[in-house]
């Protein structure tokens, strides 16, 4: 039902089919984030129009409203959302950290304020399994906690320690088969303590695992190194996640050392702002400059956004506050991940994917690539 296979390699970058109940997928592949059950904007016709593969869910949100129970009446979130193809969702995990001052943490579980109604929300490992097999995704999440940055090391060692023993909580619950349980490794910038939850986590022999515990605020320079290790320690032949991650910049490098699947709220979240992803950077809609610029936001992109609309006439909706402008603007910021996502496979099948990443380096950082993204791409290229 789950099947991994690498079709190309190049140095720890690699090009491989994951086969999911909901269709195949193709990595390394960037995931629109759909919190609540839509990704913002954005229907399920243009996702696919646009390339999506497969769309994150959240367990948290979604478990507090519309509830598991209506969702699962849907068939699940294919059938809740109609979007057909496969689907992951989180664990509730992420907001033990990002909702800490209406959260408290111990060893059962996760005890929550809930921000709608202020009620008191208890989620534990086996309560998260059931929303999720509910949820009827085709990945599902172990939960875990998510420490913030910065921690000390004694609470980033216990709360490793405190995740496993929920994955393990996890793995006895769970009954359904047609859902792929990912592991979390956790132990923030700490290459000791990744090996520690390494160490741990392994044993479980999930069909994929998932790097957590970064992009929470620490530094690229120490998040990459943190990113390789974990990475060059994972399994082969099971698919790697790097959770929360979706700055153009981060596909590559992580690409580059061997990570497959990446989510992020960054694409649709910079458009609702009024800026467009491109080869050359951010670019900002909202600037005086772009209201008089006849152009497309990038020639390069076969987006509806790009194939129609001219710069100045999406500038002048954000002005007037029309909310076409930031529909276009987050679909083809996903489109430019998509594209980006496309070329490097395309780049690694070709044996060139050293090459296209020092090109598109220079050109996006309009010059020298900063030292923690030449040194992802060095370590990329030694297995």
């Amino acid at each position: 039902m789950f099947e991994f296979e690498i079709l190309e390699r190049d140095g720890r970058a690699r090009v491989a089919h994951f086969v999911t109940p909901h269709g195949q997928v193709t990595t390394p592949m960037f995931m629109p984030v759909g919190t609540q059950g839509t990704v913002k904007g954005i229907s399920p016709q243009e996702l696919l129009e646009i390339g999506s593969q497969m769309i994150l869910g959240n367990t948290y949100h979604l478990m507090l409203r519309p509830g598991e129970e209506l969702v699962k009446a849907h068939g699940g979130l294919p059938g809740f959302t109609a979007y057909p193809g496969p689907f992951l969702t989180d664990s509730g995990g992420f907001q033990v950290m990002s909702l800490g001052h209406m959260r408290k943490i111990t060893e059962e579980g996760v005890i929550f304020k809930n921000h709608l109604d202020g009620s008191r929300v208890d989620l534990t490992p086996e309560r998260s399994i059931q929303v999720q097999e509910a949820l009827g995704a085709d990945v599902i999440m172990a939960f875990d906690e998510c420490p913030p940055y910065p921690a000390e090391r004694d609470y980033i060692k216990a709360s490793l320690e405190r995740t496993v023993r929920w994955l393990e909580r996890c793995h006895n619950v769970k009954t359904r088969d047609d859902q792929a349980l990912f592991a979390i490794v956790q132990g923030g910038v700490h290459e000791d303590l990744r090996l520690l939850s390494l160490e741990a986590t392994l044993p479980f022999q999930t069909p994929g695992f998932a790097i957590g515990g970064l992009a929470v605020g620490e530094s690229k320079e120490e998040m990459y190194p943190a990113v390789g290790f974990t990475a060059r320690h994972l399994p082969e032949n099971k698919p790697r996640y790097l959770m929360g991650v979706g700055h153009p910049e981060d596909l590559v490098a992580g690409i580059a050392l061997g990570v497959d699947m990446f989510d992020c709220v960054y694409p649709t979240r910079t458009g609702r702002f009024g800026y467009a992803l491109t080869d050359d950077g951010r670019l900002n809609l909202n600037s005086s400059a772009a209201r008089s610029q006849l152009q497309p936001i990038d020639a390069e992109c076969d987006c509806y956004a790009c194939r129609h609309y001219t710069r100045a006439y999406l500038a002048h909706l954000l002005r007037a506050e029309e909310m076409l402008a930031p529909r276009m603007l987050s679909l083809h910021n996903l489109r430019y991940l998509h594209r980006l996502v496309e070329r490097a496979r395309e780049a690694i099948a070709g044996h060139f994917f050293e090459h296209w990443s020092r090109q598109w380096a220079e050109r996006y950082f309009k010059g020298t690539p900063p030292e923690w993204f030449a040194r992802a791409l060095d370590e990329g290229r030694n297995l």
